[in-house]
C-alpha cells in the first residue's frame, strides 16, 4: 500500500481536533476558502462528481458539497475519517466518505469523476507519482485535475518547516518530511507521465504579520496546480 505508517499515525493521533480551528489544523481551515475558490473559479462545481484524495476530516471536501458537489472524499485514516463523517452529520452536507487507497479508488471507478483534488497529501505518500497517475485515471476525459504541496528547495525548508514548525508554531513539530517536498517540475512530470495537462501554476504565501494566507505567483513554497484530462 502507498502509504507511511507513520504518517497515517501522526494524522490519527490529532483527528479528534480536525474541525477544531484554533487547533493544529488551524492552517488548513485557513487556506481552505483560497483553495475552494480557487478550484471553484476553474471547475464551477455545482452539479459535479467530484472525488477529494487524502481527505482526512473533510475540510475541503464539506466545502466543495456546499458548493453543490456530488463530493466523495477517501481517506487511509480511518479515524479521520470517522470524524469527517460526523460532522457531515452535524452539519447536514452530505459527502461520501470511504477507507480507501486512491490507486484502488481508481481500479474500482476510472473515468467516474468530473474533477479530482489532491490537497497537501503527495508530500506525505511513498509513491507521490501514483497517487497522480490514480487521478488521472478517476477523472473523466475533458474533467479537471487539482493538486497542491510544497516546493523543495532551502526556502522551503526554511519557511514550511523551521518558519511553519518551529519559529511560528503553526504546524507541530516533525509535520513535514522535507526530503519528501517536490518540485514544480517533478510534479510537472508526474502529471505529463499520467497522461494529464498541466493548465496553471499558483503559489500560496503566508503574511507572518497579518497572518493571512494569500494566492500569488511565488511557487518557492507551498504552490498548487491545476491539470486537464485530454478529451
Amino acid at each position: 500500500m502507498n502509504a507511511d505508517p507513520l504518517e497515517l499515525q501522526k494524522f490519527s493521533d490529532l483527528a479528534h481536533r480536525w474541525w477544531d480551528p484554533t487547533s493544529e489544523f488551524r492552517p488548513l481551515h485557513e487556506i481552505n476558502p483560497l483553495r475552494l475558490e480557487w478550484i471553484n473559479a476553474r471547475a464551477s462545481l455545482a452539479g459535479k462528481t467530484v472525488v477529494d484524495i487524502g481527505c482526512g476530516g473533510g475540510i475541503l471536501a464539506e466545502s466543495m458539497a456546499r458548493k453543490g458537489a456530488n463530493v466523495t472524499g477517501i481517506d487511509l485514516s480511518e479515524k479521520a475519517l470517522k470524524v469527517a463523517d460526523l460532522h457531515s452529520l452535524e452539519t447536514g452536507i452530505q459527502v461520501r466518505y470511504e477507507l480507501i487507497a486512491a490507486e484502488d479508488l481508481a481500479a474500482r471507478e476510472a473515468g467516474r469523476y468530473d474533477v479530482v483534488t489532491c490537497m497537501e497529501m503527495l508530500e506525505h505518500v511513498p509513491d507521490p507519482a501514483a497517487v497522480v497517475k490514480a487521478c488521472a485515471t478517476l477523472v473523466k476525459p475533458g474533467g479537471l485535475v487539482y493538486f497542491s504541496t510544497i516546493n523543495r528547495n532551502p526556502k522551503a525548508y526554511l519557511f514550511a518547516v523551521l518558519g511553519a514548525e518551529y519559529i511560528l508554531r503553526l504546524l507541530p513539530k516533525g509535520t513535514h518530511d522535507y526530503a519528501k517536498f517536490i518540485t514544480p517540475a517533478e510534479l510537472a512530470q508526474f502529471a505529463r507521465n499520467a497522461g494529464l495537462v498541466v493548465d496553471k501554476l499558483k503559489g500560496m504565501g503566508y503574511n507572518p504579520l497579518t497572518k493571512i494566507y494569500s494566492l500569488n505567483q511565488d511557487t518557492d513554497v507551498n504552490y498548487l496546480v491545476a491539470c486537464t484530462r485530454p478529451a
